[in-house]
């Protein structure tokens, strides 16, 4: 990947919520089985990249320099996505609620979207108007999401883990 494919950090993660709003809508209009299979486990392994840079990476860069709030909304957004991540890696076409699943993880991430790229108060409109080199970090976030898709080819990421909410194992 190149670096100056994406003219910064921001640009980077846009497009990112495009490649996945994309695979949600292949999975909405697929009937195949094994199509659904292919396209949840792109969906999944393209979040949990997504994820972990932004939770690694983006925000901690800008904790202090925009409101609270939004990233720890935003840390909580993850959580609730991670959750169904691992019950659709856990599942198949097959089972009860896969599509459901797989339907409110398409929700919720249009929701997150939405919350990150608002114009005008979004945490990316935040992230703009402070000093941190969004060049630099788009680097720091491509060499770290390089990593992280050739251990996906390789071995497979883990399951992703939440560590913003407090689950309470029934």
């Amino acid at each position: 990947m190149a670096t100056n494919r994406f003219s910064d950090a921001i640009a980077l993660l846009k497009a990112d919520h495009r490649k996945v709003e994309d695979l949600f809508e292949q999975f909405e209009k697929t009937t195949s089985a094994s199509r659904k299979q292919s396209l949840a486990h792109e969906i999944c392994t393209e979040l949990k990249i997504h994820t972990m840079i932004e939770e690694e990476i983006f925000y901690p860069a800008f904790r202090g320099k925009i409101e609270d709030d939004t990233l720890d909304e935003a840390y909580v957004e993850h959580d609730g996505a991670k959750v169904l991540v691992n019950d659709i890696e856990a599942g198949s076409p097959d089972d009860n609620f896969y599509d459901a699943k797989v339907t409110v993880l398409s929700e919720e991430i249009r929701h997150h979207v939405r919350e990150e790229e608002r114009p005008s108060d979004g945490m990316f409109a935040q992230c703009r108007k402070t000093d941190v080199d969004l060049v630099e970090l788009r680097d720091r976030l491509l060499a770290r999401k390089e990593e992280l898709l050739a251990q996906a080819k390789a071995s497979g990421l883990p399951p992703a883990k939440p560590n913003a909410v407090n689950l309470i194992a029934a």
